[in-house]
């Protein structure tokens, strides 16, 4: 069967916290995965909310069972620093603190 011009597999995933659109190839930074993960390492989300082949869409409810994306870790990382100050006029008061959030930089190799 050939797809229709235009049209393109997609499924929607929710990880840390977030909903993303993601379909085969793409390339997409997701909030760090407890666990001890490396470079190259596969992971699967199971928590997909949506998916449409381009004929036939399925809803979860809130997920669809038995679905399945799997990707693969092409970097760790930790994304520029966050800065964030308190500041009250005339009282004194002045805080400055920042962090570095951590992510993984994913890439989509199977949507199921």
């Amino acid at each position: 069967m050939e797809k229709a011009e235009g049209t393109r597999e997609f499924a929607i995933i929710e990880t840390g916290g977030k909903q993303y659109m993601v379909s085969e190839g793409d390339t997409l930074k997701i909030e760090k995965i407890s666990g001890d993960f490396k470079t190259g390492d596969k992971v699967s989300f199971d928590r997909v909310l949506m998916v449409d082949n381009g004929r036939d869409t399925t809803i979860g409810e809130p997920y669809i069972k038995g679905a399945k994306v799997s990707a693969e870790i092409k970097r760790i990382d930790r994304a520029k620093k966050v800065t964030v100050i308190k500041y009250k006029a005339k009282s004194n008061y002045f805080k400055k603190r920042g962090h570095r959030q951590p992510f993984f930089e994913v890439t989509i190799t199977k949507l199921a």
